[in-house]
């Protein structure tokens, strides 16, 4: 099962995340904790307690200025000299480089101490800001689960029991090696790639179904439940390109990534090897299968190309399937999956397919693969690759160390992360809602909550308000976007389910988990995990699901379920805090926030109705104009070059409106708020405006450093630019910041043409 969800998200806020498939093998580290720690953490460690001291100092020489004077100095009566202030004042002086003009690079004047102190740390690919907060949330996750505290539920204790058995304090996983992977290969008939199979009386369609239903592999294409595109009250079956174990199709397809692909062959070949094979004979077979993942390469359409559903949207009944694709009998496919929910289907059942002319091809990929006898080797080979790959993370060392070589490749560094890290990560995308129940009750309070709803229904007003100001939209559209605008369901911090036990507990009944085995356990989820999906095609769809488990430092917009989502991660200190000047809470959670209600409205969301429906509901002029409008925006970040590549404006263009849309409708909160509210405080030693702090709280968010290769897969995947260019784009098409801080026009933050649409 691999159709995920229809969402989108802030994205560069991410974790450890590049774009999807980007392999990422990790491995322990030694235990003894300052000797572990890298000469960059160490050197991080050190500047922060200097910076502490530089607070201290800072703090005691106010405390005595204010008491050996009965009136504040000249110029700070408005100036706040608290503890809290002067901290915060620190941070950001730190982050920021006054040298650089921030009327022509507001990036660098933001950014460029936070960039000088802050290289890429070791065993990172990218690292900014909001990583830094996705680290501390991993800290109280971790003392959580090695917490003795007894559970407020069973699930919670599988949570604490799936995370142990990661940890393997008993060394099991060493132990075991190899042999939790052998009936997964019997399942299989055996690899060519470690000399066991033959193609006696081969079976194509035997093969695709025991790698993609019996071992849940991404093989040849993806597939899954999901909401029905047109008919987003109800589930469907939905069948698209996929099957790539490279994360772009251009790694396949350009002469120029040769490294790439050639470490990925030797990644095949390692593990064929361990698995008992022969080294020429699996680097052969390991060449063989890349070659096949090729010709299907050049059968995949880029993303870039696939950004509108309703032109890729087709219904078929599974009979029909079977004349579109005819390489294996799709009722039989579909029916030894439902099988796991005692559920079957007939012929005359409907699916959508995104991707037909990918699977006409790839039918005639395969009938001439499997015309002689290597060429169904190689895709037995492949297939088999597909169905283990995903499980090589839960074996011993050399399993999870085969693959730092493709690793180093691709991102340009090997992982590095400890243990735990490792094993919270894995326990967060196991048992997300029992770790995010630990995890509110611990790190996030009614408090924030509320102030989060009541944020969000400000910066609500003002997006709507800049949504009727446009002139280009015809009054009709324009009341059915209002409409779909003022239906947006807000989802704040976490679902409510988790905290009551009964209902945590309800939802995991039927996942077991033992301290002692991994691999199993891994098993288990992926099996649960199936079994969700597939029961939720004959279930009304539940429109407050959520995607993303509470602790995530990331936030969503669900097309088909008209909805915002924010999980309690990202709602933290020092983007989000009581303690913050509001200036800084809008500048960084609320451009968030107005980001992702811009999502409702940008080149793939405004195809959605107020009730999720994918329709043309754009009067023909209106849609024309926005597409001129848009086309404005593709070509300005198509000229941004970043290390000798551009960037791809068609491929980004969604984001791009979100961020530029969300700032707008941020900006014009906060000022509301002033004119509620008065002036803020300022901080010590920044002489800025609240405007101009706000655009300042907004840039250090996006604050970060990334590997050349990193940076070129991002360029290549990412729907999202760098942060560098989240900053310099936006920023660039705003009068408001141009006017806050008196930039001429020529400048480069403040060119002559100035692209706009909410």
């Amino acid at each position: 099962m691999d159709v995920d969800d229809d969402s989108s998200s802030i994205g560069s806020a991410r974790t450890e995340e590049l774009p999807s498939g980007t392999t990422t093998v990790h491995y322990h580290m030694g235990s003894h904790w300052w000797r572990s720690r890298t000469s960059l953490e160490k050197s991080l460690l050190v500047g922060w307690l200097l910076l502490i001291v530089v607070v201290m100092v800072l703090v005691a020489v106010l405390h005595i200025q204010a008491s050996s004077h009965s009136t504040r100095p000249p110029g700070t009566e408005n100036m706040c000299l608290e503890p809290l202030c002067v901290e915060l004042a620190g941070k950001v002086l730190s982050s920021m480089d006054r040298t650089a003009d921030p009327c022509e690079d507001f990036y660098q004047y933001a950014c460029g101490g936070w960039v000088k102190h802050n290289p890429v740390p070791e065993g990172k690919a990218i690292w900014g800001n909001l990583n830094n907060l996705a680290s501390d949330n991993q800290m109280i996750m971790h003392n959580l689960l090695e917490s003795e505290e007894k559970s407020k539920s069973m699930a919670e204790e599988k949570a604490r029991i799936f995370y142990h058995s990661c940890m393997d304090t008993n060394k099991v996983i060493e132990k075991k090696g190899a042999k939790p992977l052998i009936p997964l290969l019997e399942k299989m008939g055996g690899w060519g790639v470690s000399g066991n199979w033959s193609s006696e009386n081969y079976s194509l369609e035997f093969d695709v179904i025991s790698s993609k239903i019996l071992l849940s592999s991404d093989a040849l294409f993806t597939w899954g439940v999901a909401e029905d595109d047109k008919n987003s009250s109800q589930h469907i079956i939905q069948f698209d390109q996929g099957g790539l174990m490279l994360p772009a199709r251009e790694y396949y397809l350009n002469v120029s990534e040769k490294e790439v692909v050639d470490a990925y062959v030797e990644y095949i070949a390692k593990v064929g090897v361990l698995l008992g094979g022969e080294e020429d004979v699996a680097r052969a077979a390991a060449m063989d299968i890349v070659d096949l993942e090729h010709q299907m390469a050049a059968i995949t359409t880029p993303d870039e190309d696939r950004r509108h559903n309703d032109n890729l949207y087709q219904t078929y009944t599974i009979k029909k399937l079977n004349k579109l694709a005819p390489f294996m009998d799709w009722l039989r496919f579909l029916n030894a999956a439902f099988i796991k929910v005692n559920k079957m289907l007939s012929p005359d059942d409907k699916v959508v397919v995104y991707a037909t002319d990918y699977l006409k091809n790839l039918t005639n990929i395969l009938k001439n693969m499997t015309s002689n006898e290597k060429g169904k080797q190689t895709v037995h080979n492949y297939l088999v690759w597909h169905g283990i790959r995903g499980y090589l993370g839960f074996l011993s060392r050399e399993f999870r160390e085969a693959g730092r070589d493709l690793e180093k490749a691709e991102v340009g560094v090997v992982g590095a992360e400890a243990a735990w890290r490792e094993c919270v990560a894995v326990t967060d995308a196991s048992l997300g809602p029992a770790l995010g129940a630990m995890y509110v009750r611990q790190a996030f309070n009614r408090e924030a909550k509320t102030m989060a709803e009541q944020m969000i229904k400000h910066v609500r007003t003002t997006f709507m308000q800049n949504l009727m100001s446009v002139k280009w939209m015809d009054n009709k559209t324009m009341d059915e976007a209002v409409l779909k605008a003022e239906s947006i369901t807000e989802m704040i911090g976490y679902p409510e389910y988790i905290l009551n036990p009964d209902e945590l507990d309800d939802k995991f009944a039927d996942l077991n988990v033992t301290e002692d085995n991994f691999f199993a356990n891994n098993i288990a989820v992926t099996d649960f995990t199936v079994k969700e999906n597939l029961k939720r095609l004959f279930k009304p769809v539940n429109k407050t699901r959520w995607d993303m488990t509470p602790p995530t430092v990331n936030a969503y917009y669900s097309p088909t379920r008209n909805a915002i989502v924010f999980p309690a991660g990202i709602l933290q200190a020092p983007f989000f805090d009581h303690n913050n000047l509001q200036s800084l809470n809008y500048g960084a959670i609320g451009v968030v926030m107005g980001h992702e209600l811009a999502h409702a409205f940008d080149d793939q969301g405004r195809r959605y109705d107020s009730d999720g429906n994918m329709h043309q509901w754009w009067e023909e002029e209106t849609v024309r104009k926005f597409k001129n409008l848009t086309a404005c925006m593709e070509d300005q970040y198509s000229e941004y070059d970043f290390d000798g590549q551009y960037l791809n404006g068609k491929l980004t263009l969604g984001e791009n409106i979100a961020d530029n849309g969300g700032l707008e409708a941020s900006f014009r909160a906060y000022n509301e708020w002033i004119e509620h509210h008065g002036s803020e405080v300022s901080l010590p030693g920044l002489t800025l405006t609240n405007q101009q702090l706000f655009f300042l709280g907004f840039a250090q968010v996006w604050c970060s450093a990334i590997t050349k290769e990193a940076a070129h897969l991002e360029i290549l995947k990412d729907p999202h630019v760098p942060g560098q260019f989240r900053v310099l784009g936006t920023l660039s098409n705003s009068w408001d910041f141009a006017q806050a801080f008196s930039c001429r026009k020529g400048t480069h933050m403040n060119p002559e043409k100035k692209c706009h649409i909410w």
